[in-house]
């Protein structure tokens, strides 16, 4: 677990950026969860400024993060929750493989732009194949409607149109 907490540390700066809080939560006792702390900070000079909660194993059983085969194994997870407390996103991890934590970043930009802007994010955005970082404007009810798009925004026919990406 020390890899983990010690990556969405190294990535600390840029989750408080985008208002988000971060918890850690693991079924090993608090004693291994200190022990990571020190051993991270001692090793690598790095110092954990997020909680990391020792479960008892009830909060990972009502997530469903206990492995069925596996009594002693959790499943890995992330949640991207947002303010109003709704789950928006879930990513499953095997124990095999590490976090991508620029995409948990990409995710909860993306979500933050869904919401203040009214967009929808592009397959691979920021960097789209066919828009870049564009936004892309919700479709719209007809085609006479949509052709009104095109004065406003960039658009590669009236079904899908975009605008540019500002960030806040």
């Amino acid at each position: 677990m020390y890899n983990r907490i010690f990556a969405f540390q190294k990535r600390y700066e840029q989750f408080k950026e985008l208002n988000c809080e971060l918890i850690g939560l693991s079924i090993d006792q608090i004693f291994a969860h200190l022990k990571w702390i020190e051993w991270i900070k001692d090793n690598l000079d790095v110092e954990i400024e997020f909680p990391i909660i020792a479960d008892t194993g009830c909060v990972a059983n009502k997530l469903g993060l206990i492995h069925p085969a596996k009594a002693t194994n959790t499943v890995r997870a992330v949640f991207i929750i947002d303010p109003k407390g709704i789950i928006r996103a879930i990513l499953y991890y095997p124990q095999e493989l590490g976090r991508n934590i620029d995409e948990i970043l990409r995710m909860i930009e993306g979500f933050k732009q869904i919401e203040e802007k009214e967009v929808a994010i592009p397959a691979n955005w920021p960097k789209n194949e066919l828009i870049g970082k564009g936004l892309i404007i919700p479709p719209v009810p007809n085609i006479e409607n949509g052709k009104k798009l095109a004065d406003k925004y960039k658009c590669y026919d009236w079904w899908l149109c975009y605008r540019n990406y500002y960030k806040w």
